[in-house]
Formats: C-alpha cells, structure tokens, sequence
C-alpha cells in the first residue's frame, strides 16, 4: 500500500512537470509560425 502512494505522488509530479513545461512552451512562441516550419521541411533554402 505504500508503494501505491509513492506511485500516485511521482505520477502526479510527472504530469505537472509536463503540463508546466507545456505552458512555458506556449508563453515563448513555440507553435506562433506552423506554415513556415511547413514550408523549410518541403523547399530548400535559396543559395
């Protein structure tokens, strides 16, 4: 029964930890410019 509670407690920390650094993502401009990440997978730059 203890283990269970260190698993809920570790799997909680997880999941804030993730939402936390999901968050920051979003506040930093991660996902501002989708087309142009499209576009410089499909077209090589000009020389």
């Amino acid at each position: 029964m203890n283990v269970l509670i260190w698993l809920i407690a570790a799997s909680l920390a997880l999941g804030t930890g993730g939402l936390v650094l999901f968050l920051w993502s979003l506040r930093s401009g991660q996902y501002e410019d989708m087309a142009g990440a499209a576009r410089r997978i499909l077209f090589d730059d000009p020389e």
